[in-house]
């Protein structure tokens, strides 16, 4: 058990930064088996991370009233307890009330997490391996979330969470952690948490709207979604190493990483089609982003800045509440825009109907199922395939209808594309005031 310490608390840490996204692929499901409103099922989302930010500072707190082993360990039992009955939920709210306990076992995972990971490999390695798992669970998550809901169900998600933590438990006890009783003789890093705020809104757009606009607006699967967007966490991946290897100044290092960001964001917002190689190279660039700038920027959130685990907590509430906040600026705008784009779509629609070479009756029985299908879904975007499946065509009419069928999948496509134009220009937006935040503030002399 003793050596199995360390990666059993660095899956731990994974996996709770993993669920601040981990659910993003599998809404639509949750969506269609819990019988949930879209604002309620956003709610599994945004209810974790901000209950997860509110309470990473108070678990922090708890860790000084208690021995920190065994706060951690009931701290990841709670965490397991609560992803096992997340999988049992029959209802949306029975899912957000545990989601929202899952959070608070998350926040006393993390912050005990930290104290003993260090007190088993020191205080450089201890803080390098938990930041290094913070930033793998947060960028795989989504994939992670893909493979369970497409290979599985959603409730697999958190089925599988639950041995891994169970197995953690003791893990945390074998630890003998001294109780911490370090005064707070640090203030918070104020710039550095603020930086990290600001990046993990931005993020949002990249681990969030990416696999909306890939599963909802372009129709792909979530298995294909997920492989998709892993490479986002393959890229986070190389970036240390990189970083490494060219040995930038921590600054340098920081604002390169938000210029990636930015400029990731910038190119997916200006993809010129709906194939999948076009998001590949911007999301290469936010993953390398995301592994320059988190990493770093913990790392100098908490450097030597004591109580340390009090630190954490400042660091995971930034993020959190970072991610929710990305989410309260962009979800609206993407919203608004996929609605806007609605009338443009269906009058490009009529035009192609109009156009196709199919006899009067034909395009008449098109324009009435494709009628059925626009508004059986307002406010998303339509799966035109069910309104062709049910019409009666002659055999010699249904290469043009099979024609007109993918036209019009094309033109929904470029709507959707356009229509998250907006957001991802405004996730770039707040990567580069992150990088704002990086600008030396002189203090003026008092004579």
């Amino acid at each position: 058990m003793r050596r199995a310490v360390g990666p059993l608390l660095a899956v731990t840490v994974a996996m709770v930064l993993a669920d601040s996204a981990v659910v993003t692929l599998a809404l639509p499901d949750i969506l269609q088996n819990l019988d949930a409103s879209v604002g309620e099922v956003a709610w599994v989302l945004i209810a974790y991370n901000l209950v997860l930010g509110l309470s990473a500072v108070p678990a922090a707190a708890g860790l000084t009233r208690g021995q920190p082993r065994v706060v951690t360990a009931a701290g990841i039992a709670l965490f397991a307890g609560s992803s096992a009955w997340c999988a049992l939920a029959d209802s949306i709210e029975v899912l957000i009330v545990a989601r929202c306990l899952q959070a608070i076992g998350g926040a006393l995972a993390l912050v005990g997490s930290l104290e003993l990971l260090v007190e088993e490999r020191g205080e450089r390695r201890g803080l390098g391996v938990w930041v290094t798992a913070g930033v793998v669970g947060t960028a795989a998550g989504p994939v992670a979330g893909g493979l369970l809901t497409q290979a599985i169900s959603w409730q697999a998600i958190f089925v599988v969470q639950v041995p891994f933590a169970a197995l953690a438990v003791p893990a945390a006890l074998a630890v003998r952690a001294a109780p911490l009783r370090d005064p707070d003789r640090h203030r918070p890093a104020v710039r550095a948490n603020l930086t990290l705020a600001l990046l993990s809104a931005a993020l949002t757009a990249a681990l969030f709207l990416v696999v909306l606009l890939l599963v909802e607006g372009w129709g792909r699967s979530p298995a294909t979604a997920a492989l998709t967007v892993s490479v986002v966490a393959a890229a986070a991946l190389v970036a240390g190493p990189l970083a490494h290897l060219l040995r930038p100044p921590p600054q340098v290092e920081i604002a390169a990483g938000c210029f990636l960001v930015a400029g990731g964001l910038a190119g997916l917002a200006l993809l010129p089609s709906s194939d999948l190689a076009w998001t590949i190279a911007p999301q290469a660039l936010v993953g390398l982003g995301l592994g320059l700038t988190v990493d770093r920027l913990t790392s100098q959130a908490m450097q030597m800045r004591l109580p340390r685990a009090r630190h954490a907590g400042w660091t995971i509430g930034a993020r959190h509440l970072g991610v929710v906040a990305g989410l309260a600026i962009l979800t609206p705008v993407f919203t608004a825009d996929l609605q806007d784009a609605q009338a443009p779509a269906e009058e490009a629609i009529t035009a192609l109907v109009l156009d196709a070479p199919l006899p009067p009756q034909d395009k008449i029985a098109v324009a009435k199922a494709l009628g059925a299908a626009l508004a059986g879904e307002r406010g998303q975007v339509p799966d035109l395939s069910r309104a062709f499946a049910t019409l009666d065509l002659d055999a010699d009419r249904r290469p043009a209808a099979a024609r007109l069928e993918r036209d019009l999948d094309a033109q929904l496509e470029r709507a959707a594309t356009r229509a998250f134009r907006d957001s991802f220009l405004i996730g770039a937006a707040l990567a580069l005031l992150a990088l704002l935040t990086l600008v030396p503030v002189r203090r003026r002399r008092t004579t």
